[in-house]
């Protein structure tokens, strides 16, 4: 008898369905976040076991690679792209694990992407090297903004990460303004710290990756660019084509029509926001040093506003990154760029 499992996965707890194929229940408990005991129940059914869905909420790290290892066929849900039947007058945690396995049954289960174990650590890494950049930023701007408010001083990010607790006690400023700035060097000196030390280790993996290469040929991708866009993409093969690769790197505008008037947006959220990011940045670096770029951003610039002709150009790299990455050929900017 063949069976389907879905998993309704929360922080503490995840509800285990079982389906036959007939879509009837076979088990159905609530069981605590624990590996041994869902495996337990999945292996207590008399049957085959065809695969199991797991939910792609935000924890999903522990149980996806447990139950792989374990011998599971494992499915992360897409749960942007489920929806349930509007007209149940009744849903739960155990409806909800029904349905991903009746979906998962009939084939059209919305699945997501498994990252690689070991890639993903990787990945993770980098991804914590952003959050500390960001709040060495917050740090930067807490400083900019004293020095505005009482001493009516414009300094620089650069030149702020150079001082030291001497610059601040040469400033004409009460005790407390002095010791709140001295709070934000040193919290700022401490992420530098941290960053360097993450980056020399994502660097030295990340360089023997042959798209990392590939991608660093690309006009306005630098280092940390390229490192993000290869480790955020993954598996290049998983795109069926330039078009879904640049919507998944949300460079494409969501929009509905009908008979040629704006009917609303569609879910601006989907796919991932920390290429949307870099594609952005790659595209204000490549306007300002390639010549090429420069024209085709201001012919767009022309026709409408300039975040959008900012946009146009991330979307132009997308597509051309994600050829960079499946084929390792070195980038031409006259194919992309006319």
């Amino acid at each position: 008898m063949e069976l389907y499992a879905g998993i309704d996965l929360h922080s503490n707890n995840s509800v285990v369905v079982v389906l036959d194929g007939s879509d009837q229940v076979r088990f159905r408990k609530r069981l605590p976040n624990d590996l041994g005991a869902i495996i337990m129940a999945l292996r207590s059914c008399d049957g085959e076991m065809q695969a199991v869905a797991v939910e792609s909420t935000f924890n999903w790290y522990w149980l996806v690679d447990g139950l792989q290892e374990d011998g599971f066929s494992v499915r992360l849900v897409n749960t942007a792209a489920v929806k349930q039947y509007e007209g149940l007058k009744h849903s739960g945690d155990e409806a909800d694990a029904a349905h991903l396995a009746h979906l998962l049954r009939l084939g059209i289960l919305p699945e997501g992407y498994i990252y690689p174990r070991e890639q993903r650590a990787l990945r993770d890494l980098l991804r914590k090297r952003i959050q500390l950049v960001r709040q060495r930023t917050s740090q930067i701007l807490s400083m900019q903004n004293l020095l505005a408010r009482n001493l009516a001083i414009r300094t620089s990010g650069n030149e702020l990460k150079r001082w030291t607790a001497a610059d601040i006690e040469a400033l004409a400023l009460l005790p407390e303004q002095r010791l709140a700035l001295d709070a934000n060097l040193t919290v700022m000196h401490c992420l530098d710290a941290q960053i360097d030390k993450l980056e020399q280790a994502i660097l030295a993996r990340a360089k023997l990756r042959e798209d990392y290469r590939s991608l660093r040929t690309v006009v306005g991708i630098g280092e940390v660019l390229a490192l993000t866009i290869a480790l955020e993409t993954g598996d290049i093969g998983r795109f069926a084509s330039p078009g879904n690769f640049a919507s998944y790197a949300r460079t494409v505008g969501s929009r509905r029509e009908s008979n040629g008037k704006k009917k609303g947006e569609g879910n601006v959220k989907c796919g991932n926001r920390h290429l949307a990011w870099a594609f952005v940045e790659a595209a204000h670096f490549a306007i300002r040093y390639d010549d090429r770029i420069k024209r085709y951003y201001r012919k767009k610039s022309a026709r409408t506003l300039p975040v959008v002709a900012v946009k146009a150009v991330a979307h132009k790299l997308a597509r051309a990154c994600y050829h960079v990455m499946k084929n390792g050929a070195p980038f031409d900017v006259t194919r992309a760029f006319g």
